[in-house]
């Protein structure tokens, strides 16, 4: 590999030299509440990515269900995640117990935009919010309570380069080890 040590940004002027400044038009899209385009496009989401960290690292997990299982409040600036039981390693979870800030980015199969949501998240074990999310007779074992800051749709720029869509209507890839190795 070559020497890379004097090719690394060390401060954001160095590193905004090597892209265009974002259009007024792509700066304006980013609310502080999900307004009617996020409602309806988290409403059709099946899937998330929850990204999190603390002084422990980073996480990022990915969270599913039915489209729409993710709540948006009337006035858009909170969001009702449920937690159900997986893994267990509650990663993601134990991160916003030391640091609040979590991001997020709902995806729509078939859909090339994302739907992105920055904000602060606190648990909630409240026995009724559960109840509100329960599926088939199965509560979640919590629920994320998001406070939104930031929220806007995403481009679809990287979905549409790594055709992922089209890549995901096969069988799986030759290559590509099975979960369980």
């Amino acid at each position: 590999m070559t020497d890379l040590e004097g090719s690394f940004v060390t401060n954001v002027d160095s590193l905004a030299e090597h892209y265009a400044k974002p259009t007024e038009r792509l700066l304006k899209k980013r609310l502080d509440h999900v307004n009617a385009v996020g409602r309806a496009f988290i409403a059709a989401s099946p899937f998330l990515v929850l990204a999190t960290g603390s002084g422990e690292g980073l996480d990022c997990s990915p969270k599913g269900d039915r489209p729409g299982f993710v709540e948006v409040a009337d006035d858009g600036r909170m969001l009702l995640i449920p937690d159900r039981r997986s893994n267990n390693l509650i990663d993601g979870l134990r991160n916003l117990v030391e640091d609040a800030c979590i991001g997020l980015i709902f995806f729509v199969p078939g859909v090339n935009e994302t739907y992105r949501v920055n904000g602060r998240a606190r648990i909630s074990t409240d026995a009724d919010l559960r109840r509100r999310f329960a599926v088939n007779g199965k509560e979640p074992a919590t629920v994320m309570v998001v406070t939104v800051e930031q929220a806007f749709p995403h481009c679809p720029k990287a979905l549409v380069r790594s055709d992922l869509w089209k890549a995901a209507s096969g069988a799986r890839p030759q290559g590509v080890p099975p979960r369980n190795q």
